[in-house]
């Protein structure tokens, strides 16, 4: 038996059909920044702003000149890879990132940071109203995605990353709807998937947790289905480190004033310094090349002087697959 459908009707399936295919075809990041050319952005982390007579889990002097370094720099935004205080439960600590923060307020520089372990601090509830009182631009989002230009960035919350949850749900439907014209994707997040930092080591550390592992294996197989350069930068580590793998660029960035732990250099680092590394990781994209600069600060005396100890350059796809789950 044949069943009459009255053509208003199906013009009106076919029209819901065809708006949520391309609804779910693009997906509008949930920030987007005007974009120059060339682009120059700043990323960093680690930095515990906390009281300064509190020298043993974050040095003042150290914090403070990266802070001025980068305000001075002056780029079209700067990206914190967690751990902006020493506790988020703690509002003195907020006050501290205030006052210390205030010359990329004056130097007119936006800020987009993740959380860090420090930031969910010992109580999660007063930590995130902490948190989006003072990051309001975040829109209260603990994970979201920032487009600039043919840069997009997915920002992560590590402590709720876990496979099967809701943020690795978020986080796989992104992967299959990244924007059109994209030359590089960014994952910032705090725990690191690659690092030769350890519990066991002199001064402590981090290793690598299983779940960050996990995500690089997803970071890994999406970038040989995608063919755009994945960059994944981390903190949690108080160091510099820097490894590919499967494709990926993986940077450890947490040196701007945390105390800095060591890191067994090997093979696979392309960074060879041994000791405290107290940096941020310098970026501009002109012309489809992505170049990186790690700028390392060390003291003479009060001093402060500022050199290159790490650089690559990644050249953008001549013609990025069709994305695919």
């Amino acid at each position: 038996m044949r069943v009459s459908v009255p053509r208003a009707a199906l013009q009106l399936a076919l029209f819901v059909v065809a708006g949520a295919v391309l609804y779910c075809a693009a997906q509008t990041p949930d920030l987007l920044l005007p974009a120059s050319t060339p682009l120059h952005f700043i990323v960093y982390g680690d930095i515990r702003f906390t009281d300064p007579a509190n020298t043993g889990a974050s040095d003042p002097v150290r914090r403070e000149l990266l802070v001025k370094k980068i305000a001075q720099e002056k780029p079209a935004f700067l990206v914190i890879s967690g751990d902006l205080v020493l506790r988020g439960d703690n509002p003195a600590d907020w006050n501290r990132w205030e006052e210390g923060t205030q010359p990329w307020r004056d130097a007119g520089i936006p800020v987009y940071p993740i959380l860090g372990n420090h930031d969910v601090g010992r109580a999660l509830e007063p930590a995130l109203a902490n948190w989006f009182e003072h990051q309001p631009q975040l829109q209260h989002k603990r994970w979201y995605t920032v487009q600039a230009g043919t840069l997009y960035f997915v920002m992560l919350d590590s402590s709720a990353d876990a496979p099967g949850g809701e943020e690795w749900t978020w986080l796989e439907d992104r992967l299959g709807h990244i924007p059109a014209g994209t030359q590089f994707v960014f994952f910032v997040m705090h725990h690191p998937p690659y690092t030769q930092s350890s519990e066991h080591l002199v001064g402590g550390g981090h290793s690598a947790r299983a779940t960050e592992q996990k995500l690089a294996t997803l970071l890994e197989e999406r970038q040989a289905k995608l063919g755009i350069p994945f960059i994944a930068v981390a903190g949690h580590v108080h160091n510099y480190e820097r490894y590919e793998h499967g494709g990926v660029t993986y940077l450890v960035s947490g040196g701007g004033g945390a105390t800095p732990y060591m890191v067994e250099r090997t093979p696979g680092d392309h960074y060879t310094d041994h000791g405290a590394t107290y940096h941020y990781c310098d970026f501009t994209l002109d012309r489809g090349k992505l170049a990186m600069k790690m700028v390392k600060l060390e003291l003479a005396g009060d001093q402060a002087k500022w050199t290159v100890r790490d650089s690559f350059e990644l050249t953008a796809a001549k013609k990025a697959k069709a994305a695919r789950k």
